[in-house]
């Protein structure tokens, strides 16, 4: 949901990336989705460029149901008490990713504290499952935090997943209305333990703009993030899913989001995405082959 208040330049492009959804190819990609029955972030999650991406055949895989355990104040997901993992998903999952001939492919998933390793050892069988099925993918994961837990970070990464991706959000002052149920050092330490397991491994993480912070936490975070170790950052400004939740507090110019990019870089990150529009696995494929 954007407001009719929004600056009319981040409207055009809101309305912009719509028009995609609308193509065959994007109508292609969604039925296709819906076949095979899996779950994606760009549905659950509103996600503006839903369209762009299904035009282009690729979308970010939700795995582990489409309910989460925690009810953060920013996201569009639906809290409550989730099902058992699709012991099928993984196979179906492959499936989709061969037939929409991707090369590299980004899956996340609700939280689920509900179980025991958190769904680390879901993710894990999905990636070996991919990457059995389809041979040269690049496998991107975005993982929630498992509470904090080493052993399902290490389960998550012994499937050597080219990236892991945890997200920080926001700032930490900011944490206990907006991201609940997390915390601020738990998250940078999955990035830095992430590290500390798999040196090889590129991390990644994201921020949102437009929540209320204030410029000095932000350059406090990014410090943060980057002292992890962490390779790749994407900024994006916040928009709200529904009238019930968190309010837009205000809207991020384009030479803010340069600006941040520039700063970002300077104190090391080797990739910095930062746009209105930008969300984590936002072309996701060309900021890693950047990278390389």
């Amino acid at each position: 949901m954007i407001s009719p208040s929004a600056p009319s330049w981040l409207l055009a492009e809101v309305r912009q990336a719509k028009t995609a959804c609308a193509s065959q190819t994007a109508r292609e990609t969604s039925h296709l989705l819906e076949r095979l029955n899996l779950s994606t972030v760009c549905d659950s999650a509103r996600c503006p460029n839903r369209g762009e991406c299904f035009s282009h055949r690729t979308a970010t895989f939700m795995i582990l149901g489409e309910t989460c355990t925690r009810g953060c104040a920013f996201c569009a997901v639906h809290p409550g008490r989730p099902q058992p993992p699709d012991e099928d998903e993984p196979d179906r999952l492959a499936r989709a990713v061969s037939e929409l001939g991707l090369r590299h492919v980004v899956i996340t998933s609700v939280t689920r504290d509900d179980l025991p390793d958190g769904g680390a050892s879901h993710f894990s069988r999905v990636t070996r499952v991919l990457r059995s099925r389809c041979a040269g993918v690049a496998a991107e994961l975005l993982v929630p935090d498992f509470q904090g837990s080493t052993d399902a970070l290490a389960e998550v990464l012994s499937a050597r997943p080219d990236i892991l991706a945890h997200n920080i959000e926001t700032v930490p002052r900011l944490y206990p209305p907006i991201r609940r149920g997390a915390d601020y050092r738990r998250s940078l330490d999955v990035l830095r333990q992430c590290k500390a397991i798999s040196p090889e491994t590129v991390t990644k993480s994201g921020l949102m703009l437009g929540l209320g912070e204030q410029s000095d936490e932000v350059a406090a975070v990014l410090r943060d993030i980057r002292r992890t170790g962490c390779d790749m950052l994407t900024l994006g400004q916040y928009l709200s899913p529904s009238i019930g939740h968190a309010p837009v507090a205000r809207y991020v110019a384009m030479e803010e989001f340069a600006r941040w990019r520039q700063d970002a870089l300077a104190i090391g990150f080797r990739s910095v995405a930062s746009s209105p529009l930008v969300r984590s696995s936002y072309k996701a494929p060309a900021f890693f082959k950047e990278l390389r």
